[in-house]
C-alpha cells in the first residue's frame, strides 16, 4: 500500500488525511499535538508531532513516503515545498504560498519530482476546468467567483474563516490583477464590487482579489478575472479596518513594544472568525468560460454549492479544498499525470481525461459541479 505524508493537520489537512486513509497508509504531521488528537486511532492514519519549520525535521518525517501533500499555512508553504522537492518526493501543494512557484521549477526537474501547486478549490479546480477547456477550444474569457461562508450571518463581519486569518487578510491587502483585452490590470483588493444571485443562499457581493496567480502567465486568454464573494456589507468593514491601518505591516510602538498592526488584527480575529464546532457553512463557486468551439460561439458554466457534512463533521471548505488535492493524488501515483517540474493545476486539466476523473472522485464524496453549455 502506498504511503502518503500530510504536512499540517488543521481543518483542511485533517480532512485530507481522513480521505486519503480510505486507500493509502497516511502519516499526518503537525507541530501541535492537539491538532492530531482527532486523527488518533483512525484506521490507516499514523500521527506524528514534528516542527514543520525545521527542514531536517520535515525530511525525517517524509523519509519513507511515496508522496507528500502540503497543507501548511501559506507563509510556510514555499520553503516546505522546496524541502520536499529537495528530498525527491512528488508533492501536491495547497498552501497557496505568495512566492513565485516557478522559482522551484528547475529544482523539481533536476530531482524528477512532479509538483502540483495551488491545488485547492480556487485556485485549483477553476484552473483545472479552464485548462481542460483551453485545450479543447479557443477561450476568449474566463470568470471565476468563489466564496466560503457560514449560514448564520452575524454582524459585523458576517464571515468566518476555515483558514488562518492572516491568509484571509492577505487576500484583502494584496493588489488584485486580472486580464482585460490581453493586458494585465492591477486594482486594489476589495474593489469593483458586483452582486450575484444564487438559488440556495440569495445575493452575494463579489470583489477583486489576486486569485488568478499562475493563470496570468501560463495560458494566453485575453480576458480573465477571479473574484471573492461575501455577504453584502462585509467589504465595508474590511475597508474600514484597512484604511484605519489595522492591516498595516509597518511596525508601531505600543507601550515600548514594537508590533505589526496586521499581527495584532490577525490574533484578535482568530476567535471572531473561528467556525464553531459543527457550525453549518457552505462553499459556492461559479465559473463562466466563453469562446469558440468547433467554429461556433459557446458558453460553459460550472456551478458548485456544497454544505457542511453533518455525518463526518467536515466543513465544506475543507472538503472542496482538500478533496481537490486528494483527487489529484491517485493521478500521480497511477501515472495518469507524470511531469517533472512545477505544475499549476491548469497543466493537469489540459491532460485528456484528468478533469473527468477529478470530477468523478469528488462526486463520490458528494461534491457536485453542475455543468451547463449554451
Amino acid at each position: 500500500m502506498k504511503k502518503i505524508a500530510v504536512l499540517g493537520a488543521g481543518m483542511v489537512g485533517s480532512a485530507i488525511a481522513h480521505d486519503l486513509a480510505q486507500n493509502y497508509q497516511v502519516t499526518s504531521i503537525d507541530i501541535k499535538e492537539e491538532n492530531l488528537l482527532p486523527l488518533k486511532n483512525i484506521n490507516r492514519i499514523n500521527t506524528q508531532v514534528a516542527d514543520l519549520t525545521n527542514m531536517e525535521s520535515i525530511k525525517e518525517s517524509i523519509a519513507d513516503c511515496d508522496l507528500v501533500v502540503n497543507a501548511v499555512p501559506g507563509f510556510m508553504g514555499f520553503q516546505t515545498t522546496k524541502t520536499v522537492i529537495e528530498d525527491g518526493k512528488d508533492i501536491v501543494d495547497m498552501s497557496f504560498f505568495p512566492e513565485d512557484c516557478f522559482k522551484l521549477d528547475e529544482l523539481a526537474k533536476q530531482k524528477g519530482v512532479t509538483a502540483i501547486v495551488d491545488c485547492g478549490v480556487a485556485p485549483g479546480m477553476g484552473n483545472i476546468i479552464l485548462g481542460h477547456h483551453h485545450a479543447a477550444m479557443k477561450v476568449e474569457s474566463y470568470e471565476c467567483y468563489v466564496g466560503g461562508l457560514p449560514f448564520k450571518r452575524s454582524l459585523p463581519f458576517q464571515y468566518k474563516a476555515p483558514f488562518s486569518p492572516i491568509d484571509v487578510i492577505e487576500e484583502y491587502i494584496r493588489p488584485a490583477r486580472y486580464l482585460k483585452a490581453g493586458k494585465i490590470i492591477t486594482m486594489p483588493a476589495l474593489s469593483e464590487p458586483e452582486f450575484l444571485d444564487f438559488d440556495e443562499i440569495g445575493t452575494l457581493e463579489a470583489f477583486n482579489t489576486d486569485g488568478l496567480r499562475s493563470l496570468l502567465f501560463t495560458i494566453k486568454i485575453p480576458n480573465m478575472i477571479e473574484k471573492t464573494m461575501r455577504f453584502p456589507g462585509h467589504i465595508d468593514y474590511m475597508k474600514m479596518l484597512k484604511d484605519s491601518g489595522f492591516f498595516s505591516e509597518d511596525e508601531i510602538m505600543v507601550k515600548g513594544i514594537k508590533i505589526k498592526p496586521i499581527d495584532m488584527t490577525a490574533r484578535l480575529l482568530i476567535d471572531k472568525w473561528k467556525l464553531n464546532k459543527n457550525e453549518p457553512e457552505f462553499t459556492v463557486m461559479r465559473i463562466i468560460i466563453k469562446g469558440n468551439e468547433n467554429g461556433k460561439p459557446i458558453r460553459w458554466q460550472y456551478d458548485l454549492f456544497d454544505k457542511y457534512d453533518e455525518e463526518t463533521g467536515i466543513s465544506s471548505m475543507a472538503r472542496t479544498t482538500g478533496y481537490t488535492a486528494t483527487s489529484v493524488v491517485p493521478l500521480i501515483l497511477n501515472g495518469d499525470f507524470k511531469k517533472p517540474g512545477i505544475n499549476p493545476p491548469e497543466y493537469l486539466g489540459a491532460v485528456k481525461g484528468c478533469l473527468n476523473k477529478i470530477l468523478d472522485y469528488q462526486k463520490e464524496r458528494g461534491i457536485i459541479y453542475r455543468i451547463s453549455c449554451s
